[in-house]
Order: structure tokens, then C-alpha cells, then sequence
């Protein structure tokens, strides 16, 4: 994706307790976390000049950080605050939001323990993480040449920097073939996710989603099952496998940066934008604007 470098902007950048400008936010090329992915982070979106859950995505942040063996050298609140801070000084209403925590330089291989913990925020805009034409058309995907890890081999519960390798990987590897995603399957060929959102599959009426055992259960994820539960759709969450694929009707991902995207293909297969999609794409689109998405039930609501 083109587009201006992420090293050469105007703007500042939240840095180990202070903001600076833009272009001083540097780092060692020894720090620890460049050569073993020893980092964690977030992807947090303002709508309104307002950061939708803010408080759940810095908890995730902590827990993450923790999960790796070190602690965030400043409390959740002081965190917030940065965040907020950061959209300020960048005169930002409607963007996306990074913090990120890393072990430093002061000690180089396996071992890290005598590293300085730093935590740095940046934000910027960007109105659409798929292009408009996908997001209404539905998403190309395909099937990843990698898969997600079982629990007993990596972090899957923290939202680590070493753990997205793959997701990389996948995406180029499909790109390069002209679709837009790579959807992931797990350890066992259950279907998880796409690179970076969590999948909904829709049938008869009913919403379908993977059990989040070897991938993060997204915040959006969250909000969208709640979503479709206050306006009557009923959700399970159960292992699904590929093989089902041919009686889905509808399918979308979710996420901060996706948002709610519907699909409109995997591999051979071909699914409607349907009314679910539209639904929980009207209502995500309400919650985080702080409004009330329409009290009248759906018409495609479960019986």
C-alpha cells in the first residue's frame, strides 16, 4: 500500500512518558524487540474525536505485556491519557490509533531481563483499512499458505508483535494472486480468522463464529456478537471447518481496522452481502459514534 512513510511525517508521537516530534521517534537497531519480537501493541480507532473502548483495548495492552514476561512501566489511566493527548496534538477526529511496548537495547539475545520497558503511541488517519469498492463488493479471500498455532506453542492470547510473521506472509502471498486477504485456518484446519480480523459465517439466519482458543477474541468481534444479540440474531461459537463453506450464505470479518467488511469470496466459493452483513455493518457504524443503532428488530432476525 502506498503512500507517505511512516518515518517522515509531520505531527507527534507519545514516547516513553512525553510527546515528540514525529520524526525523533527512534529507536536503537539493537533493541531487543527487533531481533526477537519481544513487543506487543494495539490498533485502537477515534470516531468523533473519541477512542471506542479505549479502556478494554489498554487492559488488552497490559495483559499482552504480561503475557510476554514484563510489566508496562505506566498505569492503565496514564496510558489513556497518552492516548487522548496524542489525538490532540495531532489535531485528529476520526483516525487509528497505535500504542506499542517493546523491550530496549540494554541487553542483547534470548535473555532480556536487564531490558528497559518503553511504550510509545502514535496516530494518524485513515478512513478505511479495505478499499470502499471491497467493502461494499465483499472481500476476495483466500486460503493462507500458513496457519495459526496451537496455544501450547505460542502467546495466542496476547496480541504480540511476533505472532503476526505469518499474517504477513499469508497476505502477500495472496495478494500476489490479486485477492484481498488470506483466510486462516488454525492448527487442526478449523477456520480462525483472516490476517487481522475475526470471521463470521451466516446460515440460515443464524451467525456462525470460530472459538477463539488459538487467536485473539477481538474487541469488535465482542462488540459485534453483542450487537447481533440485542437485535435478536442468534450466535454460536464452534469449531468450523472449510468443508462447510458451500452452505454459507454470508460472511464478514471484524475488527478495529476492518471494522465490520463483508466477504464475498473465499477459494471457489461465492457468498451475497446479505441483510445480517448490512445489519451489524449499520450498527457497528452507530455504536462507535456513540449513537443507539434502530430499536426496531430486524426483519432477518432468527425466529
Amino acid at each position: 500500500m502506498a503512500g507517505q512513510p511512516f518515518d517522515d511525517r509531520d505531527g507527534f508521537i507519545w514516547f516513553d512518558g512525553a510527546l515528540r516530534p514525529w520524526r525523533d521517534g527512534l529507536v536503537h537497531i539493537l533493541t531487543h524487540a527487533l531481533h526477537y519480537a519481544s513487543s506487543v501493541f494495539e490498533g485502537q480507532r477515534s470516531y468523533g474525536g473519541a477512542i471506542f473502548k479505549l479502556k478494554e483495548h489498554t487492559e488488552r495492552l497490559a495483559n499482552s505485556a504480561q503475557i510476554l514476561g514484563f510489566k508496562l512501566p505506566y498505569t492503565n489511566d496514564e496510558i489513556n491519557r497518552a492516548a487522548m493527548e496524542v489525538l490532540k496534538a495531532n489535531n485528529i477526529v476520526d483516525g487509528y490509533i497505535r500504542p506499542v511496548a517493546w523491550r530496549g537495547a540494554e541487553q542483547m539475545g534470548i535473555s532480556a531481563q536487564a531490558t528497559k520497558i518503553h511504550l510509545a503511541i502514535a496516530a494518524w488517519q485513515w478512513p478505511s483499512y479495505f478499499s470502499p469498492e471491497a467493502r461494499m463488493k465483499g472481500l476476495r479471500l483466500k486460503t493462507a499458505p500458513w496457519r495459526r498455532p496451537a496455544p501450547d506453542t505460542a502467546p495466542v492470547k496476547a496480541k504480540a508483535a511476533g505472532l503476526y510473521m505469518i499474517c504477513t506472509m499469508s497476505k502477500h502471498a495472496v495478494e500476489a494472486e490479486g485477492y484481498d486477504d488470506a483466510l486462516m485456518l488454525d492448527w487442526r484446519g478449523r477456520i480462525a480468522e483472516v490476517t487481522g480480523a475475526n470471521i463470521f459465517l451466516v446460515q440460515n439466519g443464524v451467525i456462525h463464529t470460530p472459538t477463539p482458543d488459538c487467536f485473539l477474541d477481538g474487541i469488535t468481534r465482542r462488540t459485534v456478537i453483542d450487537l447481533a444479540q440485542k437485535r435478536g440474531y442468534k450466535v454460536v461459537e464452534r469449531p468450523i471447518f472449510p468443508d462447510e463453506l458451500p452452505k454459507i450464505d454470508e460472511i464478514f470479518v471484524t475488527g478495529t481496522a476492518a471494522e465490520v467488511t463483508p466477504v464475498g469470496e473465499i477459494d471457489q466459493f461465492r457468498f451475497k452481502v446479505g441483510a445480517i452483513t448490512r445489519q451489524m455493518m449499520d450498527d457497528y457504524d452507530a455504536v462507535v459514534r456513540g449513537k443507539e443503532p434502530a430499536k426496531k428488530p430486524s426483519a432477518a432476525a432468527a425466529e
